[in-house]
């Protein structure tokens, strides 16, 4: 009698186990087709979400030899937020490769465009609508970690409610998927972590790099944070607001036309100081978008000066949108955000200060910090990142105002000889580097400069 209840119990606790997984598993897949990763992990079932988050199917042969992962990790269940990424491990030595987390700018631009246009393992084809493998990948040295942040911009989404509206709300939510991420992928938790990113990603990149300091003496999983690379970064607006100047010196406006950029930039630098960070917003708009920059330059583009075209996103906007790649990607029905609504939610945002962060940031001097700029950008211009980073408030900041600055060399490809690739001043942790005939996006200008500067961050090498 007693060992046929015991039997009784031994199948009802297997059935009721059997349940739990299928119904985890069920969850993990909504009506909505995309794969959400998020209740596999809480369920402790990462075999399954591992090989639920592969990648196959990209319309193209050379692609299927790359290893990725892709899906969505939900970050504030109350508002439904969740962040898309796509993860490629190193395609040499990934047991021990540094592991990069890429966020791009905007806001409001996905991190699928420094996939595909700048250091991605792939790019779009413009004739054939196909992805064709890059020459000069940063997935051949590290680990990439493409995440559409904040929540609604690409892939990501949230409910209205949960928009993000200020950089501690979205470095919550990256804080959280990177936990997740780390679940999902734990044996590069052990690797060497850096956060990267361009243009509003400077923004982003201290916030979380701050919020991961102040969580790791206390956190279950640690996030071993070595460092982070910022590209012609919006890190302090009062300090970088500089268009005009910039103009002037590459000769494409006159003195009048100069005075009247710095009305203009007067208005919004007292703006900003007064706190009216949404009137310094809409000045900066009236600026670029409303007609004052190409009125007077008959410039394309503000991100590269000597740029006849503006930046397009069609090719790889059409690209995801193709029925076989999004099942690939595992974002089911999920649409595409152009961002322009997290842009709105972020207008009192754009022009306050991250400053303090990456300050704290240096003066615990555990964390390397490069703040590279590419010459021919006018959006963020050098001169600005010169006065942003002058302007630091940490231990070292004299010492870095007096360094002495080197001149970067890269090895040329078919010679015999060294390239001028840039100008590099460090003191300590901090190094601010120009990189020659590049703009606003350094990677997609020169693939083989931008390989290398990454790879000399990383491993703690000099420029020079």
């Amino acid at each position: 009698m007693l060992m046929a209840i015991l039997r009784c119990i031994v199948s009802a606790v297997l059935i009721l186990t059997t349940l739990v997984q299928h119904c985890t598993m069920s969850m993990s897949h909504t009506d909505d087709g995309a794969l959400y990763l998020t209740p596999m992990i809480r369920a402790g079932h990462i075999v399954e979400a591992r090989n639920a988050c592969k990648v196959v199917g990209l319309l193209s042969e050379e692609a299927q030899s790359v290893e990725s992962y892709s899906g969505y990790l939900t970050v504030d269940d109350i508002h439904n937020s969740n962040l898309f990424f796509w993860f490629f491990p190193a395609m040499n030595d990934a047991a021990v490769a540094p592991v990069i987390l890429w966020l791009q700018g905007g806001p409001g631009i996905p991190s699928l465009y420094g996939l595909f246009e700048e250091h991605g393992p792939f790019s779009v084809s413009e004739e054939s609508g196909t992805i064709e493998l890059r020459n000069h990948t940063w997935v051949s040295t590290h680990s990439m970690l493409y995440v559409d942040n904040p929540v609604g911009t690409g892939f990501s989404f949230t409910t209205d409610d949960g928009y993000n509206k200020d950089q501690a709300a979205i470095g919550r939510n990256m804080y959280e998927a990177l936990l997740q991420f780390f679940k999902l992928f734990s044996e590069y938790q052990k690797n060497d972590f850096f956060i990267a990113g361009e243009s509003y990603a400077g923004k982003y990149v201290p916030t979380l790099s701050y919020i991961i300091h102040q969580k790791n003496p206390d956190a279950s999983i640690k996030i071993n944070l070595k460092g982070i690379a910022i590209g012609n970064g919006f890190i302090d607006p009062v300090n970088q607001v500089a268009y005009g100047k910039t103009l002037y010196q590459y000769g494409v406006i006159n003195e009048n036309e100069k005075r009247k950029f710095e009305e203009l930039e007067h208005i919004i630098s007292n703006q900003i100081k007064d706190g009216n960070y949404t009137g310094a917003h809409n000045t900066d708009i009236e600026l670029f978008n409303n007609g004052v920059f190409k009125k007077l330059t008959g410039l394309a583009t503000a991100y590269n000066v000597l740029s006849d075209t503006e930046e397009s996103f069609e090719g790889i906007w059409t690209y995801v949108s193709h029925p076989d790649v999004r099942a690939a990607l595992h974002v089911g029905e999920r649409l595409l955000n152009d961002g322009c609504k997290a842009r709105t939610y972020l207008l009192n945002d754009e022009m306050q200060s991250v400053s303090p962060c990456l300050g704290a940031l240096l003066d615990t001097g555990l964390y390397r910090v490069l703040l590279y700029s590419g010459q021919l950008d006018i959006i963020v211009p050098y001169s600005g990142t010169v006065m942003a980073a002058r302007s630091l408030r940490w231990s070292g900041a004299e010492r870095f105002k007096n360094a002495t600055r080197t001149i970067w060399r890269v090895r040329a490809s078919k010679q015999d000889t060294t390239d001028v690739a840039g100008y590099a001043t460090t003191f300590g942790p901090l190094t601010m580097l120009l990189v020659r005939n590049t703009g606003h996006m350094v990677p997609s200008d020169h693939p083989v400069w931008a390989h290398e500067m990454i790879t000399r961050f990383t491993s703690g090498k000099p420029f020079q």
